[in-house]
């Protein structure tokens, strides 16, 4: 794959739009974000430099595969549901984002194989890469990560990973076949472009979700892992850390955030329950921090199960981690002097 590939020029035939929301309760006082955003109907002259651009991913065969349970393929437009009842900025902080609307391009079509999706998806990311907008990725299941990658891969731009999880997801592919528990292995051993091992982080890892093989393997490769209890309540000053090092190399960093991380009490819709995980508040502000440095080109959300939620408590938490890294985004300089 590469920047020109005849798949990446056909990028937009992969995707199937999302309505504008019809259920929302419009005031002219009190606008809401669904009023403001900008759906995509084939413009390909939408995608401009530093605009955020959503992108659905409505697959789960990757958490079927490693033996989880299933749901969160119809996280993407649930996520939306909520977001577009947020406002569409922070008075507090004095950022609009009606000054420059995020993009939302739909859902990528789920038409094949796991694999199939996930090349799909490098395309689509590959070609908002080359606009210069900056994808942001609704998951889906971790399998979410390794077609985001493949994105880089294709355009073969200099990437590290900061991964906010309780696993590593470096497990073995299963007779062949990725799945939510690999994507950060097959990066790390994807022959054509390899993610260096120093340009792999996970914040937030939990002992008792890691064995020690994982582990092993991510030491052996030089990745970084940070256990949960040594970055609760200090998440944001670990993620700076690790953002400065990853950056002073020059790349770009692209940010993952796997919502089983975050403790059962404010993210109980998940796969994988975590009974002791990170605040729901806390990553969430690390997401606003996440888009307000210049170096973090993308991000995405993955991992929040509808069918296993509570009252829509975790999509409703997820809304608002989009919510805060489009305002840190928009606080950037370059696009606050738009």
């Amino acid at each position: 794959m590469s920047g020109g590939s005849s798949s990446v020029a056909r990028w937009f035939t992969q995707l199937e739009p999302v309505p504008a929301p019809q259920d929302l309760v419009r005031r002219q006082d009190d606008p809401r974000l669904g009023e403001v955003i900008e759906f995509w109907h084939g413009d390909r002259a939408a995608l401009v430099p530093g605009r955020a651009v959503l992108i659905g991913f409505p697959q789960d065969e990757g958490v079927r595969r490693n033996g989880g349970r299933t749901g969160a393929a119809e996280a993407p437009d649930e996520i939306r549901r909520w977001l577009y009842r947020l406002t569409p900025g922070d008075c507090h902080a004095n950022i609009q984002l009606t000054d420059f609307p995020p993009l939302d391009l739909g859902n990528v079509r789920v038409s094949g194989d796991l694999e199939a999706t996930q090349a799909a998806l490098a395309d689509i990311i590959a070609a908002v890469l080359q606009s210069g907008a900056i994808p942001i990725v609704l998951g889906g299941g971790h399998e979410t990560a390794y077609g985001h990658f493949l994105g880089y891969a294709a355009e073969q731009q200099m990437v590290s990973i900061l991964n906010i999880d309780a696993h590593l997801d470096v497990r073995p592919l299963v007779d062949g076949k990725g799945h939510s528990g690999s994507p950060f292995r097959q990066a790390l051993e994807l022959r054509s472009h390899p993610l260096p091992g120093e340009r792999y982080v996970c914040l937030g890892a939990q002992p008792h979700s890691v064995s020690r093989e994982h582990w092993l393997f991510a030491h052996e490769h030089g990745c970084t892992v940070r256990w949960c209890d040594e970055v609760r309540h200090v998440l944001e000053q670990h993620f700076l850390d690790e953002y400065n090092r990853l950056a002073a190399n020059g790349c770009q960093v692209y940010v993952t955030i796997d919502a089983d991380a975050v403790q059962a009490a404010d993210v109980p819709g998940v796969s994988a329950l975590n009974g002791m995980g990170l605040s729901g508040a806390e990553v969430a502000a690390c997401a606003r921090l996440a888009g307000s440095l210049a170096q973090v080109s993308s991000l995405d959300l993955v991992e929040i199960n509808p069918r296993f939620d509570r009252d829509g408590q975790s999509s409703r938490w997820g809304a608002l981690v989009v919510w805060n890294y489009l305002i840190g985004l928009a606080s950037r300089p370059r696009l606050r002097s738009r």
